[in-house]
């Protein structure tokens, strides 16, 4: 169920990391077994039935989430369920609201700051890094307190992998230059990982990398690899206040 997990703690919050895997769920072929997708108007009682696995295990009551539409508006929410309108980043500084971010193939980071107890998530593909959603979250972030701030890189497709028309490449790279890349067989490519972790650096983010290649890895969704045949697996975080024992 968990590809990876992650926790940090300050005297006055932990906050717990997760990215899905595609394992441990109830969906049928061809998008077994736990898939996250929110458009899958035949699926709906698989996906309430995976959410409700995933947030048991995550040990929260639900999740905030969002319609993403590959740009860089932030939400700023303060309980769980879908964020209004659509945007490709949720905040919070709220306790026990856990966020939810879904991907295919595009880069889903996590974020947190342990002191302040401000986290966020983003989803960060092709259009979300051209556009900047990565510097706009943080300073989302820092408008509500946060200022030691780590992100978390989950898995996503690899520049050796991600191939694309030469003119997006130069137009993608032209705003991000480390973006810039080439398949391993010689074509153009993006490299979404390496665009994402240098404008964490830029905004003065801690990075931990926690990436796979989704095309290279079949415990993971990959649209690029199987298509309308790929789920969604998720990026999930939340803050939870230390309380005595």
């Amino acid at each position: 169920m968990f590809a990876s997990r992650d926790s940090i703690r300050s005297a006055s919050a932990v906050i717990d990391i997760a990215f899905t895997d595609r394992l441990g769920g109830v969906s049928l072929p061809p998008f077994d077994t736990l898939d996250l997708s929110r458009f899958r108007g035949d699926r709906g009682d698989e996906l309430e039935s995976n959410l409700a696995l995933v947030a048991d295990a995550f040990g929260v009551a639900g999740f905030a989430g969002m319609r993403q539409v590959h740009g860089a508006d932030v939400r700023v929410v303060d309980s769980i369920g879908l964020a209004t309108g659509s945007c490709d980043a949720l905040v919070t500084a709220v306790a026990d609201v856990a966020l939810m971010v879904r991907v295919g193939d595009c880069a889903p980071v996590v974020f947190a700051d342990v002191g302040t107890g401000v986290v966020a998530v983003a989803h960060v593909g092709r259009g979300g890094l051209a556009a900047g959603v990565v510097p706009a979250t943080v300073a989302t972030m820092r408008e509500l307190g946060a200022a030691s701030v780590e992100a978390w890189v989950g898995p996503h497709v690899c520049g050796g992998c991600y191939e694309v028309p030469a003119p997006m490449r130069d137009e993608v790279a032209a705003v991000v230059p480390t973006s810039y890349a080439c398949t391993t067989w010689g074509s153009p490519s993006l490299d979404i990982g390496a665009g994402v972790r240098s404008q964490l650096e830029r905004a003065g983010c801690a990075v931990r990398d926690h990436s796979r290649c989704t095309v290279e890895s079949p415990d993971l969704y990959s649209h690029r690899r199987d298509g309308d045949r790929s789920g969604r697996f998720a990026g999930l975080v939340v803050r939870r206040p230390v309380t005595d024992e």
